[in-house]
């Protein structure tokens, strides 16, 4: 990674990305970490961290959107470190509008093309998490064109990573949200939606209400 001008964003992408930028199986070691339930990790993030994600929305760390990295960093504590911080609680959700509008603006400037594209994956995470068919099509789109860069090596990641964008697409297409997130945000769910639920469907890390 080259040099970040606020120390702290450097702080945040150190921690998150390790080394998984500089090798194949050090990025798959670390996509283990990202993508599974790591108390110790979660532990660790909330020592560190655990109080960006309100200074973030209080525009604290409205500074760190003018470059590549740092935009990123400030994307990192919006919309990954509520999922850790506040797992299992509506609170992980709680910041994704913000998430996606500081994803929206970093795409807007380019950055996402600017950056190592295992980092680039998590500028466009936000559209994925959104419940918003624009923001969902955005994240297809996205991820598509990002499997065309993928490292070599991690050609299969990179797939997942736009299979997954396609999975959760269809969710926002059938039923406008995430019938997952119906019991943890105390919404009530459809007959449809409970029907969907019941079948076994994949939560995404989401734990059954």
């Amino acid at each position: 990674m080259t040099p970040v001008c606020e120390p702290l964003a450097g702080e945040v992408l150190r921690f998150w990305f390790g080394d998984a930028v500089s090798g194949v199986e050090l990025a798959r070691a670390r996509a283990k970490v990202w993508f599974s339930a790591d108390p110790a990790f979660d532990a660790e993030l909330t020592r560190r961290f655990g109080g960006l994600p309100v200074r973030a929305r209080a525009g604290e760390l409205d500074a760190w959107a003018g470059a590549p990295e740092s935009a990123l960093a400030r994307i990192l504590v919006l919309d990954q470190f509520p999922r850790n911080l506040f797992r299992g609680t509506r609170d992980a959700f709680a910041f994704d509008a913000l998430a996606a509008a500081a994803a929206t603006e970093a795409v807007g400037r380019g950055f996402d093309t600017q950056l190592h594209p295992l980092m680039a994956s998590f500028v466009y995470l936000p559209f994925e998490h959104a419940e918003s068919s624009q923001l969902q099509a955005r994240a297809v789109a996205c991820f598509e064109a990002l499997q065309a860069r993928a490292p070599q090596g991690l050609e299969t990641m990179f797939a997942g990573f736009t299979d997954y964008a396609h999975r959760h697409r269809v969710l926002i297409e059938r039923f406008g949200r995430f019938p997952h997130r119906n019991a943890i945000l105390g919404r009530c769910s459809t007959p449809e939606e409970i029907a969907h639920l019941e079948s076994g469907a994949e939560r995404f890390g989401v734990p059954a209400g």
